[in-house]
């Protein structure tokens, strides 16, 4: 089975319903995923925002966000010195550098919704 690296905006997009879910379920089907520990920092962050925004939603979002915590994806160590090396050489922050850099030592494919971290 295939190793996929997911990011939060790939994630969220799961687990909060939004209308690119059903692209990314394709793209994860079948693979073994894995992350770097900033997933679940940014995911909750994503459901913070959420919850602002949609205030009468509170208890759907907290709940969906509790259950994509049993997911079966891996949260694995980061090389952060190398990180902060391919965050300065690709002009992105360190939080998508993490996940580029675990894409790459494990050679697998980065799942994300961000457009311009698809294209480094």
């Amino acid at each position: 089975m295939a190793v996929k690296i997911v990011d939060a905006s790939a994630l969220a997009a799961l687990i909060f319903g939004e209308p690119e879910a059903e692209a990314v379920v394709r793209r994860l089907r079948n693979a073994s995923l894995a992350a770097p520990a900033l997933l679940w920092f940014e995911t909750a962050n994503v459901c913070l925002k959420k919850m602002k925004k949609y205030s009468d939603q509170k208890a759907a979002l907290k709940k969906a966000f509790n259950l994509a915590l049993n997911l079966p994806i891996t949260i694995l160590a980061v090389d952060h010195d190398a990180v902060l090396d391919l965050a300065e050489v690709k002009g992105i922050t360190a939080y998508d550098a993490a996940y580029l850099w675990l894409a790459g030592h494990l050679k697998a494919e980065l799942v994300t919704l961000d457009a311009r971290l698809g294209k480094v």
